[in-house]
């Protein structure tokens, strides 16, 4: 019986943590939002802001995404119910999730070196999507940041999508 309670202690324990996460991830996503589109744009442009409040937001989706998703398989990998096998698959996938992310912030250092002002980088099983923050990007600047996703990845570039956003 006492493993049964520790069991059913240790989900809602996990359950709690990843809602006070999401809330906590909300709220600070809402503020920086508020900051970003309040801010006045000197330049004129009020574009940047947008821009600049996408990328953002886009990262904080990312990581709380990411955030649930290690909560769950950390969930799986501490679970006395869980089997070997699914143990070790949560392991391989948590292995994963590191490696992609730290692609993703070397491709998007990469990108922004080639003088562009902002890009975010998202891999997955289906290929890689990257959103840069140029408006209408020329074939030559395309050709470059397929050129440095293809150099970091060692992928198809069938698979590689960018898409241009101001």
């Amino acid at each position: 019986m006492k493993a049964k309670m520790k069991s059913k202690t240790k989900k809602i324990l996990v359950l709690s943590v990843m809602i006070v996460l999401l809330v906590a991830t909300g709220v600070l996503n809402f503020v920086l939002n508020d900051k970003l589109t309040g801010a006045v744009d000197n330049t004129g442009n009020g574009d940047n802001t947008v821009t600049q409040t996408f990328f953002v937001a886009a990262r904080s989706d990312r990581e709380t995404t990411r955030e649930s998703e290690f909560l769950y398989l950390d969930a799986i990998m501490n679970s006395e119910s869980s089997s070997s096998s699914a143990k070790a698959e949560a392991e391989k996938q948590k292995m994963l999730l590191v490696k992609r992310m730290e692609q993703e912030l070397s491709l998007e250092t990469g990108i922004k070196g080639k003088g562009f002002p902002d890009a975010i980088v998202t891999i997955g099983d289906g290929g890689v999507n990257v959103v840069v923050g140029k408006a209408d990007l020329t074939d030559i600047e395309a050709n470059q940041v397929l050129a440095t996703v293809v150099a970091e990845l060692k992928c198809d570039p069938n698979t590689v999508k960018i898409i241009s956003y101001v």
